[in-house]
């Protein structure tokens, strides 16, 4: 995406300003061969988050998964697993620092298969980094319960709900 004013939800919000949005969307977890996880250090919050967002006009959600990890990492997912569905309003509720709100509504997807450098495409992404799951730094309000569910998803297998 050129221009996140030209995206849907750039367009949406030039009709609806700041008020809360409902939101789906979609967060990645991108594992290297030591089972760390890449985290963006956004130039929104300044915080780490997952690369993720939300679909365009016509995207599925996979669609919507692959776009985003490139363009915010400059990685090309080849395969994705459907992990988790985070839906909580207690943290899935955020504020952006210029007044929007969003209630989130996410699938968690796991980067199978991937390839590439990492690379700072859009200018969302202030540094980009592999983290041990026991050694995080500090992260988005909603990323945390996120990798803390996927640590639950690989011990069981299991598809969560949280």
């Amino acid at each position: 995406m050129a221009n996140w004013s030209d995206s849907y939800l750039g367009k949406l919000r030039q009709l609806v300003g700041n008020r809360l949005l409902m939101l789906c969307g979609t967060r990645v977890i991108v594992e290297d061969d030591f089972g760390r996880v890449l985290l963006q250090k956004r130039s929104d919050f300044k915080l780490w988050g997952l690369p993720g967002g939300c679909p365009e006009e016509g995207e599925s959600i996979e669609q919507c998964g692959v776009r985003e990890v490139f363009e915010e990492t400059g990685l090309t997912v080849k395969r994705l697993q459907a992990v988790a569905f985070s839906s909580n309003p207690e943290f899935e509720t955020v504020t952006y620092p210029n007044g929007d709100r969003v209630q989130n509504f996410i699938l968690i997807l796991r980067a199978v298969e991937w390839e590439g450098n990492l690379a700072c495409v859009d200018g969302e992404s202030l540094a980009l980094e592999f983290f041990d799951l026991a050694d995080l730094p500090r992260l988005m309000p909603n990323d945390r319960p996120v990798l803390k569910n996927f640590q639950e998803y690989k011990k069981t297998g299991e598809f969560l709900l949280f």
